[in-house]
Formats: C-alpha cells, sequence, structure tokens
C-alpha cells in the first residue's frame, strides 16, 4: 500500500501542475482581450441603460443593491450606487472612467452604500482630471461631505504610494449638486449634455424624504427610473410617453412568507421590518397600472424584494401585472442591458456579462 500510494502521488502531484499552467495560459490569452473590452463604444446611437443592481437591502446572492447606469454619447450617467455596484459595474466591462455624475434618488442606505467605491475606481481608472459630481436632493452634501472625510485619508495614502500621475489629490472624492424643486413644481431639469436631457421628479418614499425619481430623454428616446416609491401621481406624471420605465418593485406576498419564517426562527426585529417596509414600495402591480397610466412603451421591474433564488417564483412575483401592463415586460436582473437606438420604438434586452474564463 505504501509503494503503491509513492507511486500515485508524484502522479497527482503532476496533474495538479500541469493543470494550473494550463490555466495560467487560458488566463494569460484572455486577459487582454478582457481588459481591453469596450462595450460602450459599441452601442447604437441611442439611450441604454445597464443594471448594475436590481435587488435590496435583503441578502441576495444574484443581485446587488440598486444601482442602475444610462450610457448616451459613450458617457455613463448613475443612478444610485448599492453596494456590490463598482464590483457589477466591472463584471459588465463598463469603464468607471466614463461615469460623468451620480445621481442619487435618496439617501437609503441600500442606494449610497457603494458610492465610496465608485467614487475611488473612478478616480483612479485614467488620472481622472474632475471629481465625481453627484446630484441629489437637499441632503446629498451631508453624504458627499461624509464619503470625502472618510475616504481622506485612503485617498492621500494612494496618492503618497502612486503618485500625483496616477491618484491626483485635486480630484479625489466627490462634489456635491443639490437641488430643489420650484414652489408648486414637482419636476425640475438637473442636468443638460449634447442633446441629453436628465429630469427629476418627486416621488413618495416616505418617511425617506426628499425622494425623487428621473428620466432621461435624447433624441425622441426616453427612459425613466422611478427610484423607490409608491404609486404616484407625479410619476405617472413625469413618465408620459417614455420608451422604457424602470420601476421598483415588491411583492407583499412572497415577503409575507419570508416575515413569518423570520418571526418563526425568532429573529422578531428583522420580521416587524419587513412587516414595515411594504407601505412605501410599489408593488408588481402597482407598477404595471403606472406603467399604463402613463402609456409607456415598455417596464422592467427592480429592486426585487424578496430575492427570487427559484426562477419558478417569478409568476408568484408578477402576480397580475403581465393583465394589467400588456406591453413588454422584465424582472431586470443585474448585467441587464436595455437598449433604444435612435430612430425606432424598440427596447433591446441583453446582457453585459461576460462568459469565459474571466467573467
Amino acid at each position: 500500500m505504501k509503494r503503491l500510494f509513492a507511486l500515485l502521488v508524484p502522479s497527482a502531484i503532476a496533474g495538479w501542475f500541469l493543470r494550473g499552467q494550463i490555466a495560467v495560459a487560458v488566463t494569460k490569452k484572455a486577459l487582454p482581450k478582457r481588459l481591453s473590452a469596450d462595450p460602450v463604444a459599441a452601442l447604437p446611437d441611442g439611450l441604454h441603460i445597464a443594471i448594475c443592481g436590481s435587488g435590496s437591502p435583503i441578502p441576495d446572492e444574484e443581485r446587488g443593491n440598486p444601482c442602475t447606469a444610462v450610457i448616451v454619447n459613450q458617457k455613463i450617467y448613475m443612478i444610485d450606487a448599492g453596494e456590490q455596484a463598482s464590483e457589477t459595474f466591472n463584471r459588465m466591462q463598463l469603464r468607471p472612467d466614463q461615469i460623468q455624475a451620480v445621481l442619487l434618488t435618496h439617501f437609503h442606505s441600500d442606494h449610497i452604500g457603494g458610492l465610496g467605491s465608485v467614487t475611488l475606481q473612478r478616480w483612479v481608472a485614467n488620472a481622472a482630471k474632475t471629481k465625481l459630481r453627484v446630484l441629489g436632493p437637499v441632503g446629498v452634501d451631508r453624504v458627499v461631505n461624509g464619503y470625502n472625510e472618510a475616504y481622506a485619508l485612503d485617498n492621500s495614502y494612494r496618492t503618497a504610494h502612486h503618485g500625483e500621475a496616477i491618484a491626483p489629490s485635486a480630484t479625489a472624492g466627490m462634489v456635491a449638486e443639490p437641488f430643489e424643486f420650484d414652489a408648486g413644481k414637482t419636476s425640475k431639469v438637473v442636468l443638460e449634455d449634447g442633446g441629453l436631457v436628465i429630469t427629476a421628479f418627486e416621488v413618495d418614499h416616505s418617511p425617506a424624504t426628499p425622494a425623487v425619481g428621473y428620466r432621461f430623454d435624447y433624441k425622441g428616446r426616453s427612459i425613466v427610473v422611478s427610484g423607490d416609491t409608491v404609486y404616484t401621481k407625479s410619476l405617472v406624471e413625469a413618465s408620459q410617453g417614455a420608451d422604457l420605465l424602470v420601476h421598483d418593485a415588491l411583492s407583499a406576498d412572497l415577503l409575507k412568507l419570508v416575515e413569518e419564517a423570520s418571526r418563526e426562527a425568532g429573529f422578531a426585529n428583522r420580521a416587524q421590518i419587513l412587516v414595515d417596509v411594504v407601505d412605501y414600495h410599489a408593488t408588481p402591480a402597482q407598477a404595471a397600472d403606472a406603467a399604463t397610466d402613463a402609456n409607456v412603451g415598455a417596464l422592467a421591474m427592480t429592486h426585487v424584494i424578496p430575492p427570487l433564488p427559484i426562477k419558478a417564483l417569478e409568476g408568484p412575483y408578477l402576480g397580475d401585472a403581465k393583465e394589467r401592463f400588456t406591453g413588454p415586460l422584465w424582472i431586470a436582473a443585474d448585467g441587464d442591458l436595455y437598449s433604444l437606438p435612435v430612430g425606432g420604438r424598440t427596447v433591446e434586452r441583453s446582457s453585459l456579462f461576460a462568459s469565459g474564463p474571466l467573467s
């Protein structure tokens, strides 16, 4: 037996070594293509929206916290930056140096938890020439100032280590650009760039206030991102005729199962939180009603609550939403890309997640 073991061990080691060498060779071949990938450059003229976080604060192996990225003219405008935003952004092979601004819908932790990492990645990706612009309703300056202070030492270390040419100290961090609605108004244009018009509008996520959504218009195409809200008249008004509405949606019936299981497991506090969240998110049916009332072309549901670990749960999650809205309807997933080329009315869905050795 000892002799047999002695004969087998060298063979096993040789096999392990060979597999390792093959893995290194495959990685060496794949890395240049992976690192030079630029899916944004290949997109046609139009509006495109990438989902870099379709989940919620409830842990979900398949979904990061809320984050979407609108792409136009090879520029990226990020809406919210929840935890895992920069990691998912990287998996989609999007370039952080193309981020022009982050637009925050409100200041719940799941919408801002990844902001520091997004800012850092943008800063050092290509020696950023400007600080990251962060637009949002009143209060955004507190969030930005807090992150800037929290990352101040880290930024100084990186400049000291890599030098000003790689990590320029003058452009580290973020700059806040708060906005308010004029008296009696529920919407306002907050950014215009190269034919793109971004309009913020009021939504209802009480007691989280102020809270807003955003509409993007470009060359006759339009996308609306709801932020977190219940069915809201101001959202319906702001979404009129949009090609695509990306709306948060919570299934009260499925969440009830999680709440009951939490209570049975002795997590009474967690169970009560799950009860409380129902009253400030739209259900899939309400999101579908908003899409129908706004006469939008297509609907994608995000901020998915609760997680859907089994695909068969998608039907119970949607309920009768497909009867309430008869246009194209999707449950958004991390990695999704929705494309709206100029000159048409179509909304095309694909995935930006790479396949292969380094996916």
